[in-house]
């Protein structure tokens, strides 16, 4: 427990960490992208307060080159805008209302542009110079407007921006949270899968070692008395016992660094010859039992056939294992695209609520599947392992009925 509430902490610390990161890497984001943002605009109004400004001078201008004399010059909004029309030397010549009577606000040469102090507005006032002739004299026409509008649609913005920036970041900080959580959770799964993977294993091998070193120390306490006939036998069967878990655990392990041989060597196979080949086998190993293929027909799947070979005879030795008196096989290509493997036999059967635990690494359902009568545990989740490499599954009907469904390689 020590161990996995000290992994927990450090998943948690993991999450913690990245989460803090990616809030920050939006943040900066954010705020250099609001901030271009708002620069952006201000620049833009400020140029089409400018161009406006251009363009109503531009207008005046034209009216005086008619030969229409000096117009009294007009503005929409006395706050916002003023015209003067300013001859060479600087004297103001016409003006509009609302700056009747003062001096040229600017001194511009036609095609300049200025930000100007003015008495109409505490804000500077954006003015365009257009030149212009009446007759032989030359005039310079300023229009001057103020961006105080473009100046409070950037300031809206800005407080949009203020507003809406930390929800963004409490919406970011979420997201990755969670994402971060549920990548968490399935390498949380998967270490403690590890480990229990890792326990049992070790438990599993110490059990032939143990047994081999217990019958060695007897033998070498009294060596009259052994029986080394005796002895022989048993270092032999717990080495075929080890030796067979251990091919189990290097299949197993390769299948969870991403799918055994299987996954990558396929080639036609046929599996009624597989079948056949584990019905002639059991007959031979179990002659107690009736082992019936008659219902063995042609089909084909595509995959390896070692591993194939493998699931077929751990589905046997299992039926044969908890037999009364008969094992009997079923083999069809359904014609849909699948092949249907059935191996059944009388015995006890699997309790409903264990039908898919039984195919969990090291599952034991009961005293009577101990080391001796069961295996180590592996058998059945090897059977599914294959299974899923070649793109099918493997599932318990009834009682003590295996069905195996792949995919026909017809």
């Amino acid at each position: 427990m020590t161990g996995e509430r000290r992994g927990r902490r450090r998943l948690r610390a993991v999450r913690v960490r990245a989460t803090l990161i990616a809030v920050l890497a939006v943040a900066v984001a954010l705020v250099a992208g609001g901030t271009a943002l708002v620069l952006g605009l201000r620049t833009e109004l400020g140029n089409d307060v400018r161009d406006a400004a251009r363009a109503r001078a531009h207008e005046v201008a034209r009216v005086i080159e008619a030969g229409r004399g000096v117009p009294a010059p007009t503005v929409a909004d006395p706050d916002e805008e003023f015209l003067q029309v300013v001859d060479s030397a600087g004297k103001v010549v016409a003006a509009s209302s609302n700056v009747e009577g003062l001096p040229a606000l600017a001194r511009l040469k036609p095609g300049q542009r200025a930000s100007v102090k003015t008495p109409l507005d505490e804000d500077r006032f954006l003015v365009a110079a257009v030149g212009a002739r009446d007759g032989d004299r030359k005039l310079v026409v300023l229009d001057g407007r103020t961006p105080a509008g473009a100046a409070e649609a950037a300031r809206t913005v800005t407080r949009l921006l203020l507003i809406g920036l930390p929800v963004l970041l409490v919406l970011a900080a979420a997201a990755t949270w969670a994402a971060v959580g549920l990548a968490l959770r399935r390498v949380a799964r998967a270490e403690a899968a590890q480990r229990r993977f890792v326990s049992d294993a070790s438990h599993e091998l110490r059990s032939p070692v143990a047994t081999v070193r217990q019958h060695a120390e007897v033998a070498l306490a009294d060596p009259e008395r052994a029986d080394a006939r005796a002895l022989a036998d048993t270092v032999y069967d717990e080495a075929v016992r080890m030796q067979r878990l251990v091919d189990d655990l290097l299949l197993l392990a390769r299948a969870d660094e991403g799918g055994p041989a299987a996954a990558r060597r396929r080639r036609p196979v046929d599996l009624d010859d597989l079948v056949l080949e584990e019905v002639r086998r059991l007959r031979s190993a179990a002659p107690g039992l009736r082992i019936d293929g008659t219902a063995v027909g042609a089909a084909r799947v595509s995959g390896d056939q070692e591993a194939l070979r493998r699931l077929v005879r751990n589905l046997g030795e299992n039926a044969a294992r908890y037999a009364r008196t008969r094992v009997t096989f079923a083999l069809a290509d359904t014609g849909d695209g699948r092949v249907r493997l059935v191996v059944e036999d009388d015995g006890p059967g699997i309790p409903e609520a264990d039908r898919r635990r039984v195919f969990e690494r090291f599952v034991r359902l009961d005293e009577s599947r101990s080391r001796d009568a069961g295996g180590a545990g592996l058998g059945l989740a090897i059977v599914a392992e294959v299974a899923a490499a070649h793109g099918g599954r493997v599932l318990v009907e009834d009682g003590a009925r295996f069905v195996a469904t792949l995919p026909s390689g017809e």
